[in-house]
């Protein structure tokens, strides 16, 4: 956690950086085309800077609402995982006694090993160790179900039982899929070009000022960095300051209450 924070905080204040010395670049752009031609160095300035702030807005108002949304799609994945767990946790009642036992211990396993795989985020290595521990533990509760159930003669009690197997296993893909989903890179990329490009031109439209207007550099370059700061923390909520983790109680929850 702590290497992702840093390098995202030294991405945020170098774009913040960044952008006041363009703020300050085009300022001083506009103060010389100023002096040399006083009459035209606002001309078609404002159109431009219409298209290019508005495209900004744009570009941010959709990241920012796309990692909202990924973002609580990832917490009620969590929730509905827990349901799924405990649903079949809880029809292991409608199999025989005797698989019973060894079933809940393989239970058991499964739950702490899909805590650990993503308590230890974002250390990936040690992670997927954990999800490779857990889909084994997967196939082996399986097949002591469906050997469970051949010992049964209610159908029924079968269907209920793999049914809500079938969906705690496939739970597991969902949630792995959601993780990795992110915007393509180009949208980043769009998105701090567009920051920096919006920082020259709000550089040049200031330049009629004869003093800088150190509220509104800082004040831009500040709510544009935070912003992409933001966006970013809620792409990657395992790593930084916004996290789910708060949601794994329930799962642990869960845990506890599997005696």
């Amino acid at each position: 956690m702590m290497e992702y924070t840093f390098f995202v905080l030294l991405f945020t204040l170098s774009l913040f950086l960044a952008m006041l010395l363009l703020l300050e670049t085009g300022r001083r752009i506009g103060r010389r085309r100023g002096e040399k031609d006083p009459d035209e160095a606002s001309a078609g300035v404002g159109a431009v800077e219409g298209a290019v702030f508005g495209l900004l807005g744009l570009l941010m108002a959709f990241t920012f609402s796309g990692a909202a949304a990924r973002f609580d799609v990832r917490r009620q994945l969590i929730v509905e995982e827990t349901n799924n767990i405990g649903t079949a946790y809880l029809r292991l009642d409608l199999l025989p006694e005797a698989a019973q036992p060894a079933l809940r211990e393989s239970f058991r396993q499964y739950v702490d090993a899909r805590l650990a795989a993503y308590h230890k985020l974002p250390d990936v290595a040690a992670a997927k160790e954990e999800l490779a521990k857990a889909t084994k533990l997967q196939g082996e509760i399986w097949n002591q179900a469906v050997a469970a159930s051949r010992d049964t003669n209610s159908p029924a009690a079968v269907t209920l039982m793999l049914t809500a197997l079938n969906a705690m296993i496939d739970i597991t893909t969902t949630r792995t899929m959601a993780v990795q989903t992110h915007p393509p890179i180009i949208i980043f990329a769009m998105l701090v070009g567009l920051a920096l490009a919006s920082s020259l031109l709000a550089g040049y439209g200031m330049s009629n000022s004869k003093t800088r207007s150190w509220m509104h550099m800082l004040g831009f370059a500040v709510t544009i960095a935070v912003a992409v700061y933001v966006i970013l923390d809620l792409e990657f909520p395992r790593f930084g300051f916004i996290r789910v983790d708060a949601f794994d109680q329930a799962l642990m929850d869960l845990r506890q209450s599997m005696h």
